[in-house]
């Protein structure tokens, strides 16, 4: 493809970029934030000479494949040089010593690069960084965010990519922000911004641990204003023919004595199965205990899968055969979901096969493949996988929006030709129910950012 082949709101985001060196582009997925972002790149280098080199910093799969790819997909982006640094020790050194215009190091071993410079008391070469994905810098206790905070300084312009900049509600916005603009805008310290911007829900008397924090009513006008200066963003839907998504909720009720061990998990912390002890140590472990319970099975302390019900899989079955030969997508999250899915779906005479090499994506996308398994985990940006299906069953929901809404998109993206179907199995009166609608709350957040900074273009 060509530079003439960008639509209209590439072409306005190539130009928000070019025109601020602080830069947070919040695009749905689908947008082109790659191609975008090389677009940027090129004019920044070899038009207005504002930059000598650029650090692209991503996930892994994203850095080596994706935005490689990318670089070849378009004609124009194929003048940068390009290095990927990942691999051992010895490859990234080898990388990194490549004459190139571009850099790309996936995440991880931001660290590593960092220090790297340091230790050999080199300065810092990269005075353009662009973070794909830069909702994984939400956590301002992470290594990245303190080895990319320690080189800030340094960095002449920075782009932050991210279609979920609040996938866990508007804290995580000071250290995607902090990155951005060094603090200028929500404050140099994460302490002020809580004490500014929230109140606590509660706190632990013995411990002095706060359980969480608030939004104090105006706070979240304030905080979208705040940053809009810096930021642009659009919706898929406003700027692509998308296809049309429809979520469907199926409820699986459990018999009273499996209700009663769920129930004994909840109140006590502790269930007694098949001679088992089974307990949770704090909050956070009785939340996945009690998920694992609602999808029919739970680990025991020695990672033993217990089994409870099939009332989830019994549905799965149903709908597999409703889909009438149609490719159906089932995104779990335990393994002892993987492995339950795959025994009954295999005893219905179902042949289920996980995507997780780039021959299961090819044969999916092909049609090959009825049935397919994929996690959450590994089903984020840049996976194609729109050709092969449009049902999407979640078997287990997750606590991470930003990960529902990377699975979804992997269906209901452009190029999909049909109606995207997303079914939710749910344990009825169960934690199934609490998760489902703490995404829809955590999305409603995250539309009020988007639209607080939303580009107003015409079409």
């Amino acid at each position: 493809m060509k530079r003439e082949n960008l639509h209209k709101y590439q072409n306005y985001c190539v130009d928000f970029v070019k025109s601020h060196p602080e830069a947070m582009l919040i695009l749905s997925m689908g947008l082109g934030k790659s191609v975008i972002s090389l677009t940027a790149i090129l004019d920044l280098m070899f038009d207005s000479f504002d930059v000598g080199k650029t650090l692209i910093i991503g996930p892994l799969r994203i850095a080596k494949f994706v935005w490689p790819e990318e670089r070849e997909n378009w004609e124009h982006a194929s003048f940068l040089r390009m290095s990927v640094i990942t691999g051992t020790a010895k490859q990234r050194e080898a990388a990194l010593e490549t004459s190139a215009d571009v850099y790309v190091v996936n995440r991880e071993n931001v660290k590593w690069l960092t220090d790297r410079f340091e230790k050999r008391k080199e300065q810092w070469p990269f005075d353009m960084v662009v973070i794909d994905e830069l909702s994984s810098f939400k956590n301002h206790q992470s290594l990245r965010w303190k080895a990319l905070r320690k080189v800030r300084p340094y960095i002449k312009r920075i782009v932050g990519l991210t279609g979920t900049p609040a996938s866990n509600g508007l804290m995580d916005l000071w250290a995607e922000t902090y990155l951005i603009d060094r603090g200028e805008r929500l404050g140099k310290f994460i302490s002020n911004y809580r004490d500014r911007y929230f109140t606590e829900d509660g706190i632990n008397p013995y411990t002095g641990v706060v359980y969480g924090y608030t939004p104090i009513p105006g706070a979240e006008h304030t905080i979208y204003e705040r940053i809009s200066d810096i930021s642009v963003s659009m919706k898929a839907l406003d700027w692509l023919d998308m296809p049309k998504q429809v979520m469907v909720d199926h409820y699986a009720d459990m018999e009273p004595d499996e209700r009663k061990l769920y129930w004994e998990m909840k109140n006590q912390l502790l269930v007694e199965l098949d001679g088992d002890v089974i307990d949770a140590a704090n909050a956070g472990v009785l939340s996945g205990k009690l998920l694992q319970m609602a999808n029919g099975a739970v680990y025991n302390a020695d990672r033993e899968m217990r089994v409870i019900h099939d009332r989830k899989l019994e549905l799965l079955g149903d709908l597999i055969e409703q889909a009438n030969g149609q490719n159906v997508l089932i995104a779990y999250w335990y393994q002892h979901d993987h492995q339950r899915i795959q025994e009954y779906l295999t005893e219905l005479g179902y042949h289920p096969r996980d995507l997780k090499r780039g021959c299961d994506i090819a044969d999916w996308n092909d049609g090959k493949i009825q049935v397919a398994l994929i996690s959450p985990a590994s089903a984020g940006h840049g996976l194609n996988i729109q050709k092969g299906g449009h049902i999407l069953v979640w078997f287990s929901l997750v606590w991470s929006l930003e990960m529902y809404q990377q699975t979804n998109a992997r269906l209901w993206r452009q190029g999909q030709k049909e109606v995207v179907t997303i079914h939710h199995l749910l344990t009825r009166d169960t934690v199934d129910e609490d998760v489902l609608k703490a995404l829809v709350q955590k999305d409603v957040t995250q539309e009020k950012l988007i639209a607080a900074v939303k580009a107003q273009l015409k079409k």
